[in-house]
């Protein structure tokens, strides 16, 4: 097996293993780490910036990732898309759905390195999982932005070389000789992405797979408050304070005073 055999048929492949017998072992084994591990309590400001940044803009690049790779060219020109339309619908929002990406991105990072408890909190695995999760955007971000937005032309078509390289890896037909001369960009995009999928079940990435389907039939949580400043509107008299038979009668005996 030659290095091209192994990084565009052996890697994927042992990147899909992993990353379906991980997230098998994690379910199995782990279901009480599998969380975001938030930190929203030790910071707030910058998270509710970035988070819903990144988070979105990650949602339109898997659509355009989705797109791109799983529908062929001929199925595009058969609904009258011609090879330019085409190139300009995918770059311009997929463009725009990165530098979202990457701005959520550097500040979730500027909020974890800059935030001293929020970076005490950061564990090992969070550590690789950011560096690997930072390597596949910025080489996906830079791929386009070179070759696709400024690259002249049509940009490169890798519906000619990478799509139908992975719809054939994916039904058991490899073709390696497809990534041969695909720009080292995407080479490196791809090699990043699939180092990401291999880690994935292993970090707190898990999370994504998490639909909270309990959480709309859950019962409302009832918070009390324990202000001593605060006083009840109707007070039971099982709390009143206890007094002497004495002031009792007292009390009983006494008669209002008519007001002058």
């Amino acid at each position: 097996m030659n290095i091209e055999e192994f990084l565009w048929v052996a890697f994927p492949w042992l990147a899909i293993a992993a990353f379906f017998i991980g997230i098998f072992w994690r379910w199995r084994t782990d279901q009480f780490g599998w969380t975001t591990h938030s930190s929203q309590i030790y910071e707030s400001k910058l998270l509710r910036l970035s988070s819903p940044l990144f988070h979105w803009g990650m949602v339109f690049v898997v659509i355009g990732h989705l797109m791109g790779l799983a529908i062929p060219k001929s199925w595009t020109r058969a609904i009258g898309i011609s090879d330019t339309a085409y190139h300009w619908i995918a770059t311009i929002p997929g463009t725009i759905a990165g530098i979202m990406v990457v701005l959520g991105l550097a500040g979730l990072l500027y909020r974890r390195i800059v935030n001293r408890s929020v970076f005490l909190s950061t564990s090992r695995s969070d550590k690789v999982m950011y560096l690997f999760l930072g390597l596949a955007i910025v080489s996906g971000f830079f791929a386009t932005v070179s070759l696709q937005l400024f690259g002249g032309g049509h940009g490169y078509d890798y519906r000619e070389t990478i799509s139908p390289w992975l719809r054939q890896l994916l039904i058991f037909n490899p073709q390696p000789e497809l990534m041969l001369d695909v720009p080292w960009e995407f080479k490196v995009h791809v090699i990043a992405g699939f180092t990401l999928i291999a880690i994935w079940p292993f970090t707190r990435l898990v999370h994504a797979f998490s639909a909270p389907i309990g959480y709309v039939g859950r019962p409302y949580v009832v918070y009390r408050s324990r202000d001593t400043r605060t006083t009840p509107r109707r007070r039971h008299d099982a709390w009143e304070p206890i007094r002497s038979n004495t002031e009792q009668l007292d009390g009983n005996n006494q008669t209002p005073s008519r007001g002058a």
